[in-house]
């Protein structure tokens, strides 16, 4: 009586196997194809495919060690900035031994060792030209491999660029008047040139400046600045509506990231299977690893104005919600539905550590706006 039924689903077990066994071999054929042509070729031929094959290879193992291995990644890298606080705001005068000294910028201080780890202790990816050939014409990005670190740093430089601008037009010179630090205004310069640029270029076409020498120059730059500063040189205007405005465009710099994490969810909701959520979460880590050591030397610098607007709770607070966040390192970003169980939501654990800074930066704002 169960015979028909049992010889329907052998017979369609056998068809999928059949169907799954045409589709492996349709993808074979190409390699299979090639190696009977290799064997029939002369030496000559195959050692130059031979040594074509081993460069291929060699590239993308190359790709897999400095894309998977992260060389000076901390996550408390942020107390070497509260290590150096002082009872003096940065730029103030300090007592020393017959010579005029003033106290140099922890942010400039964080903003160049940021550069450091993104640049020198690590390959910068995102110039990389295997990073930027892809996958067989497909980018890294629209793939789950090999995006992930590109993208981390790519979150880091949206926060450097920023505050190198806060430097150039607020931070480094005394109100509007006075005229913009050349060092400071080379190194903004160097930190908003192209990304993904390497020593030669289709468009357009020629040679030119790699990405991570220009950021190289603009660190120099940063740290020309700091002794200037220290010598009294230059000037470091820690006044409190400076802070006001400084934490002003950072919240709406993290604001733009949690509208991108937002967009992300809106158009996908794969799972573990989207492919484009892992260099989003990353993208949004990534700046926060750099705000939390660039919040952390900038209550270094307004030490004063934390101390005298009594926000110094309020800083702790975003500090430790910054901190917290910089644990948030799953093995595989999920990007499912906000009330499923199955498939976690990494994007909106993401974006509600960083609405929570945000929240704090903007309750500090308003205090120093009374």
């Amino acid at each position: 009586m169960l015979d028909p039924i049992i010889d329907f689903f052998v017979r369609v077990f056998n068809m999928i196997g059949r169907g799954i066994g045409w589709f492996i071999a349709l993808l074979l054929w190409p390699f299979v194809w090639f190696s009977v042509w290799y064997k029939k070729r002369g030496w000559l031929l195959k050692s130059g495919i031979g040594l074509i094959v081993l460069g291929i290879i060699a590239s993308y193992i190359y790709l897999f060690a400095i894309t998977q291995f992260w060389t000076g990644f901390d996550r408390d890298y942020a107390k070497a900035y509260v290590a150096q606080e002082s009872a003096s705001s940065a730029g103030n005068s300090v007592t020393s031994s017959g010579s005029q000294q003033c106290q140099p910028s922890q942010i400039v201080q964080a903003t160049a060792d940021l550069i450091d780890f993104n640049v020198n202790q690590n390959t910068w990816i995102p110039s990389t030209p295997f990073a930027k050939l892809g996958f067989f014409g497909i980018p890294w990005k629209n793939t789950p491999f090999f995006d992930n670190k590109a993208a981390f740093q790519l979150g880091i430089n949206k926060a450097l660029r920023r505050t190198s601008i806060e430097l150039v037009d607020r931070l480094g010179r005394v109100r509007g008047t006075s005229g913009i630090n050349q060092n400071l205004q080379e190194a903004r310069t160097g930190l908003a040139y192209d990304e993904d640029s390497w020593y030669f270029s289709l468009d357009p076409f020629g040679f030119r400046t790699t990405t991570q020498t220009n950021y190289r120059r603009a660190r120099e730059k940063l740290l020309d600045f700091n002794k200037e500063l220290e010598t009294c040189v230059t000037n470091f205007d820690a006044r409190p509506d400076n802070l006001l405005e400084f934490l002003d465009r950072i919240t709406k710099d993290i604001g733009s990231t949690s509208d991108i994490l937002r967009t992300r969810m809106e158009a996908s909701n794969l799972g573990w299977l989207d492919p484009r959520a892992d260099d989003r979460f990353w993208f949004a880590y990534g700046e926060l690893y750099a705000y939390t050591g660039i919040m952390a030397a900038a209550r270094v610098d307004f030490g004063e104005v934390v101390s005298n607007r009594n926000i110094a709770q309020l800083w702790e607070r975003t500090e430790e919600q910054l901190r917290s966040a910089m644990n948030l390192t799953p093995v595989i970003i999920s990007n499912g539905h906000e009330a499923s169980w199955i498939m976690p939501t990494h994007l909106a654990t993401m974006g509600f550590y960083i609405l929570r800074v945000r929240a704090n930066m903007v309750e500090m704002r308003d205090v120093l706006d009374r």
